[in-house]
């Protein structure tokens, strides 16, 4: 039986792996210039990757195979809840450098949500937008929307949750930067700017409105139809269906930073990738302040993503706030 449940894993393939960030320009980046025409590109989305996990089941991560333990005996897993009453951090200041331009990426939907991979040339991250603290130095890969957020604050959750990747000059993640994203009554100048979001899309051969068969199955068959149809649902697209990906979109980055006063009051912590393989060393950044988005853009963020939310795992090792 523990055979066949591993083997059923390791065949169920209809959720996604979080954003990897890997869909920069490709090819002809050097020919392209800030006043180019955006491009529809209808070729394979990197960013979409097809994974045997589901946002519905975090609980469940370590035991689908070997290389997803951590997700389960890591020390310093991530979200975690946050709470003021504990107070904000005074160390790890975070500081912005390349913020302050505009930079030019892809823009489509990692399968969850919105998502944003900056151009850059091949493992040459030192030109992006970059963040300090203490004495090292991380690079903007990208960025994604879960929805809801995270971390929750108080036991409050945010309708959304915006994180910024960072890696370092070798591209490996090594912080991100997260802003709670709730409607208010204002536009928010940063998402005035994007263009229409790329809906979400259903798993590979597998529509929204699938029946559940219930005919005797095998044991196997059984297992696997359970955990598909455990996965969420996606919007109106077929089958093997991806996410367009749409070139060349320009955008201010330091209209995201302003939004929250640059992270001058924030929580931090030291965690893990919030998706399998949960891979531990990350330095989070949470921003104290909530970035307000009108209704409209709350809803059309939220109608472009479908429930990306870990768990919050027990405080362990994460040296919340500390020195």
């Amino acid at each position: 039986m523990i055979s066949h449940l591993v083997f059923a894993f390791s065949l169920a393939a209809s959720a996604l792996a979080c954003a990897d960030h890997t869909n920069r320009q490709r090819g002809h980046l050097s020919k392209r210039f800030p006043t180019q025409k955006r491009e529809e590109v209808s070729s394979t989305n990197p960013s979409y990757i097809t994974s045997d996990w589901a946002y519905d089941a975090s609980y469940n991560w370590g035991a689908i195979q070997p290389e997803y333990a951590n997700c389960q005996t890591g020390t310093q897993q991530s979200p975690i809840a946050l709470s003021l009453t504990a107070g904000l951090s005074s160390y790890h200041h975070p500081t912005f450098e390349n913020y302050d331009r505009n930079v030019s990426g892809n823009w489509t939907n990692w399968g969850y949500g919105p998502a944003f991979t900056l151009d850059h040339p091949p493992d040459d991250y030192k030109g992006l937008p970059s963040v300090k603290w203490d004495n090292v130095t991380a690079y903007l890969k990208g960025w994604h929307i879960h929805a809801p957020a995270d971390h929750s604050v108080g036991g409050d959750r945010s309708k959304a949750e915006m994180h910024l990747v960072h890696v370092d000059t070798k591209g490996h993640e090594v912080a991100v930067l997260a802003i709670r994203l709730d409607p208010g009554t204002a536009t928010m100048p940063f998402f005035a700017q994007l263009p229409e979001m790329v809906p979400f899309v259903t798993g590979p051969g597998r529509s929204p409105d699938q029946p559940q068969r219930r005919r005797k199955r095998s044991e196997l068959s059984e297992v696997l139809t359970g955990l598909i149809s455990s996965q969420p649902a996606r919007a109106a697209a077929k089958g093997n269906e991806k996410p367009k990906v749409v070139e060349d979109v320009q955008m201010d980055m330091a209209l995201v930073l302003d939004g929250v006063y640059r992270f001058n009051e924030f929580w931090t912590y030291k965690g893990s990738l919030t998706s399998p393989p949960c891979m531990e060393g990350i330095r989070w950044f949470v921003a104290r302040t909530i970035a307000f988005t009108s209704v409209d853009q709350m809803r059309a963020i939220l109608g472009a993503c479908t429930y990306s939310a870990r768990a919050e795992q027990e405080v362990w090792l994460h040296e919340i706030n500390s020195a």
